[in-house]
């Protein structure tokens, strides 16, 4: 495929994923948005008043020559059905996440994706969270020693959202909305690494069909561990990102990057004078003095979500490597399904990967 050719492009399921995905596809210099397919016609009638072609089939976008690639945002119950016809009709396919419900179907997809030769892969786009790569750049450059536990929370208090999300067949809960982001970025923080064993908790205190909220422990080969929470029926919000580090900690409270790193200046001087805690006195818990401590503000990394798809045109075009791999979203996918495993036996599963 030539540098100068425009990939031409287009987006089934119109909701609000699929908007978003619009929205960008139509900036790129390196792409051409040909139009739009969903099953609601009242989508169809909104991506045509706002200047965008709706086709009149899945099959008809499909067979349309002009597109080379297609961007998969429907339900998540769907995307193996569409990603396979896609693959076979010649497409490259961008799919949204969670890209499958299990391992299994997530392999049919790979499967058919080398069978015909084409692109795919999936949409996880909170690599490009600010917050996130903050964290990425305090481990990166070591600015904290070695970090040995590491802790990410999305707190929310409206409960599951009243549509598919909230439905087990279509792939609705918690693990599999936020979890698949928060637990891909984990990840990628350790991918050097071997994940070992899981301890998961899932919640339901708004919703009896689906997990409302979830909690895990995951531990890696080299000793580090990472809790990850998601919870939709807290009203006191925790910090986005707490990692702690052998010479300091660092505190991410928002996407908003609010924080701060404390590092400890003067190893020597451990030395404390005893604090009133409750009932009692404390030499261990006594804060540190100002002058063995200081503190930094946190990095930013400054990115954009439509790089993305810049990196997906490039490797169309041969001129980069695909950043989500076949194996990244397996690996992630896997550990989904360690989730469900440890919380149904309530136990620690262990981990190959």
């Amino acid at each position: 495929m030539g540098k100068s050719k425009k990939i031409g492009t287009a987006v089934i399921g119109y909701g609000g994923m699929g908007g978003w995905h619009t929205d960008k596809i139509k900036k790129l210099k390196g792409a051409e948005l040909i139009g739009i397919y969903d099953i609601l016609d009242e989508r169809c009638r909104l991506s045509e008043q706002k200047g965008m072609h709706a086709f009149c089939s899945r099959e008809e976008l499909l067979s349309d020559d002009r597109i080379d690639l297609v961007t998969v945002a429907t339900p998540n119950d769907f995307h193996k059905e569409i990603v396979i016809a896609a693959l076979e009709a010649g497409k490259n396919v961008i799919c949204e996440k969670p890209v499958a419900l299990n391992s299994a179907d997530l392999e049919e997809m790979i499967a058919v994706a080398k069978k015909t030769g084409k692109l795919f892969t999936v949409h996880q786009n909170r690599r490009w969270d600010e917050d996130y790569l903050s964290v990425k750049k305090i481990m990166e450059d070591n600015m904290l020693g070695r970090v040995y536990n590491i802790e990410s929370r999305v707190q929310g208090d409206r409960g599951v959202p009243g549509d598919w999300r909230n439905t087990k067949a279509q792939g609705g809960g918690m693990v599999l909305d936020w979890g698949v982001h928060l637990l891909d970025q984990i990840l990628m923080l350790k991918a050097e690494q071997k994940l070992v064993s899981v301890y998961a908790q899932l919640t339901s205190i708004t919703t009896d069909e689906v997990d409302d909220g979830f909690r895990t422990m995951l531990s890696f080969n080299d000793g580090t561990t990472a809790y990850v929470e998601v919870t939709t029926s807290n009203f006191i919000k925790l910090p986005r990102w707490y990692v702690l580090g052998e010479n300091g900690s660092a505190v991410i409270e928002d996407w908003d990057l609010n924080g701060e790193i404390v590092k400890v200046s003067d190893w020597e001087n451990r030395d404390a004078v005893p604090v009133q805690a409750g009932a009692g006195l404390t030499k261990t818990m006594a804060p540190r003095t100002d002058d063995t401590i200081k503190k930094f503000k946190l990095p930013k990394v400054k990115a954009d979500w439509g790089q993305y798809y810049d990196n997906v045109i490039a490797a169309l075009n041969g001129e980069q490597e695909i950043l989500i791999t076949h194996e990244q979203v397996r690996r992630s996918t896997k550990l989904m399904e360690a989730i469900f495993e440890s919380a149904e036996q309530n136990s620690v599963v262990k981990f190959e990967s």
